[in-house]
């Protein structure tokens, strides 16, 4: 495993997220603790891209909860179908969201968020988790974060 992550000094996204996945790829093939796991993916993430926040809510008791994150506190339960995540969970798919204060029911676990992109990840057909990363600018992420942290859900799939 690394130990120090070798970040992009490139302003484009596409060539940080190239530089990262790798990376990532190699933090977690050798560790079984699905939760170290996250907490290196979610310290990764966060280090290399610069994101506001970014963390997992796991799948327990109906309900989503608070799982490895770096960045400010946050809420700790979330339930189905309700905010981006539990709307991303119910739908079983990526929601990006452009300005968070648009998005009927959002919840403002930091009133620092301004947007936000949530992942699910499935384990035999059903959600398991999500990926939630946030913003402190409007607009902040597009089609190539979508495209590249889906490919970190599939790294996170095969870890389920």
């Amino acid at each position: 495993m690394a130990e120090e992550l070798y970040i992009a000094a490139s302003n484009d996204k596409s060539e940080q997220y190239a530089t990262l996945i790798p990376q990532i790829e190699s933090l977690v093939a050798d560790e079984k603790d699905f939760i170290a796991n996250l907490s290196n993916i979610a310290a990764a993430l966060k280090q290399a891209m610069g994101f506001f926040w970014v963390g997992f809510y796991i799948v327990k008791e109906d309900q989503l909860v608070l799982g490895p994150f770096q960045g400010p506190i946050a809420c700790t339960r979330i339930q189905f179908g309700k905010g981006v995540c539990g709307a991303s969970w119910k739908e079983k798919k990526t929601i990006l969201v452009p300005d968070v204060d648009a998005f009927p029911g959002h919840i403002a676990c930091s009133s620092a968020s301004r947007s936000e992109i949530v992942l699910p990840a499935l384990n035999q057909g059903d959600v398991a988790l999500v990926l939630d990363v946030d913003s402190d600018k409007l607009n902040d992420f597009d089609e190539t974060d979508q495209r590249h942290l889906e490919k970190v859900i599939k790294i996170i799939e095969r870890l389920l």
